[in-house]
């Protein structure tokens, strides 16, 4: 047996490797949240500086994902995959260890920059293993199942680990993970890369866009405090804007561009680009205020917030698989409209949230629906925005989807956020009402503004997906399947 026919057996064996490795990657963006009071008492942080835990990672994260998709490409998938799984390692150990804000703050930065080595290297082997048709969607759905949940997890674990073993253990928990991921990856991985004739890896590029993105996730993540039209973050989005404009300019020019601007001719591609922007923006905040809402206004301790996220975490476990599944069958169109649609009803739902809530009707439906959207959302996104994207250019296809997503999650998070604190602000100024009423209104006004940005990504869905490449891919799958079963 060839070594190659050995890799493509052992291909489910590398997707669970693969899943495993994103869960972490989605893992260490949520994993925290719960632990910072533990750690701004450990660490002696200001209540203005502990936020920066998550949003060093979150920037570093989505600042640094297209360069490690067009690094996945060129310089070998498996091996630019292994180099984040390292990096993730060694920043997480250091982390833990961490003895003072600035070293916590630089190696979670650190930890971000290996996630955004990983999870577009990671995806983009997922998407080589396996053909496009039937037999990728289900990997995709396994994909989309352990990185949906990963969310959700996090949040339990982290209540868990920061009660039973201190707070430096929601950050260690990560090395052995990553060291055993590595040790395993070279046996049931193989390497691939793009095989352009031109290898320049284009650093005026990548410098432009990464500082570029690094810039805008900042001044969204700060616009919360800062406030938008402080001369702080209004400088930052004109940065942001003048950097991104430079790199556009350097891509139109450059022989081996870093991101080859035809691949936006794929409509399909560039509308779930769109789709998967607006459905970060309106869900990731959600695990954000459902949190808050938890523990402030109900008065959940760590250990039960994390456990009320079991039934959301298991919901998207199954409805990514079934999602998968439906694309096989009816194509990533009206799937992807339909999870937009569910995460649209969730989150209206959750803006009825009250102050004497029950778990049944405040928490438990609502996380339902929004976990099928989220479900059917996130593996039709990512399977619309790489199908018919060719093998060498499937780390950039991987790189952006999982860049807008992120993008769009901050994005989300800093609109949402204003929105929420802007609404409470205005309830406690009229001194007629309550600390927990006032809140709760900001979260009412917040959810609700996260089912109009769903209601959009389901009008882009429509609008952008093409219905023939739907229909392509369900002919394909069925012509893939046909000889099977004969």
């Amino acid at each position: 047996m060839t070594t190659s026919q050995q890799y493509l057996e052992r291909r489910w064996t590398a997707l669970i490797l693969l899943c495993m490795a994103q869960f972490v990657v989605v893992l260490d963006a949520s994993i925290v949240n719960v632990a910072l009071p533990s750690i701004g008492k450990g660490l002696d942080f200001s209540e203005q500086n502990l936020p920066w835990v998550v949003n060093a990672y979150v920037i570093a994260f989505g600042g640094f994902l297209l360069l490690g998709g067009r690094a996945a490409d060129l310089l070998g998938r498996r091996r630019v995959f292994m180099a984040g799984l390292l990096v993730v390692a060694v920043a997480s150990l250091a982390a833990g260890f961490a003895a003072d804000q600035g070293q916590l703050i630089a190696a979670r930065a650190a930890q971000g920059l290996g996630a955004a080595i990983i999870s577009p290297a990671a995806l983009s082997i997922v998407t080589t293993l396996f053909r496009d048709g039937a037999e990728r969607n289900k990997a995709l759905g396994a994909w989309g199942a352990v990185a949906g949940s990963a969310g959700a997890a996090g949040v339990l674990l982290g209540g868990i680990l920061t009660d039973g073993l201190g707070w430096e253990w929601v950050l260690w928990v990560n090395v052995p993970v990553a060291l055993i991921a590595l040790a395993l990856t070279p046996g049931l991985i193989p390497e691939s890369r793009s095989e352009s004739a031109t290898r320049h890896f284009d650093a005026a590029g990548a410098i432009s866009v990464t500082a570029g993105l690094s810039v805008l996730a900042y001044a969204f993540l700060d616009a919360s405090s800062a406030g938008w039209g402080s001369t702080k973050i209004v400088s930052l989005l004109a940065l942001s804007t003048a950097l991104i404009g430079a790199f556009v300019a350097i891509e139109l020019r450059s022989k081996a561009p870093l991101v080859p601007f035809r691949i936006f001719r794929l409509r399909t591609l560039t509308g779930a680009n769109v789709v998967g922007l607006l459905l970060g923006a309106s869900l990731f905040s959600m695990f954000f205020f459902i949190s808050l809402y938890m523990q402030q206004v109900l008065g959940y301790s760590p250990i039960h917030a994390g456990l009320s996220y079991l039934p959301l975490a298991l919901t998207i476990i199954v409805a990514a698989g079934v999602g998968g599944q439906l694309v096989t069958r009816f194509g990533f169109k009206p799937i992807l409209a339909a999870g937009m649609l569910f995460v649209a009803l969730g989150l209206a739902w959750f803006s009825q949230v009250s102050i004497g809530g029950g778990f049944t009707t405040d928490i438990l439906g609502p996380s339902l629906l929004a976990a099928i959207g989220l479900g059917f959302g996130f593996v039709t996104s990512t399977i619309a925005a790489v199908s018919g994207v060719q093998a060498r250019e499937q780390g950039l296809a991987s790189g952006l989807i999982n860049t807008s997503q992120q993008i769009g999650g901050a994005l989300g998070l800093a609109v949402l956020s204003t929105i929420a604190t802007s609404r409470t602000d205005h309830v406690m100024a009229s001194g007629t009402s309550s600390l927990p009423n006032a809140l709760t209104e900001g979260f009412q006004s917040a959810f609700l503004g996260g089912a109009v940005i769903a209601a959009l990504g389901f009008v882009a869905t429509l609008i952008l997906i093409r219905t023939r490449d739907s229909r392509a891919h369900v002919e394909m799958a069925n012509a893939e399947a046909t000889p099977a079963g004969a």
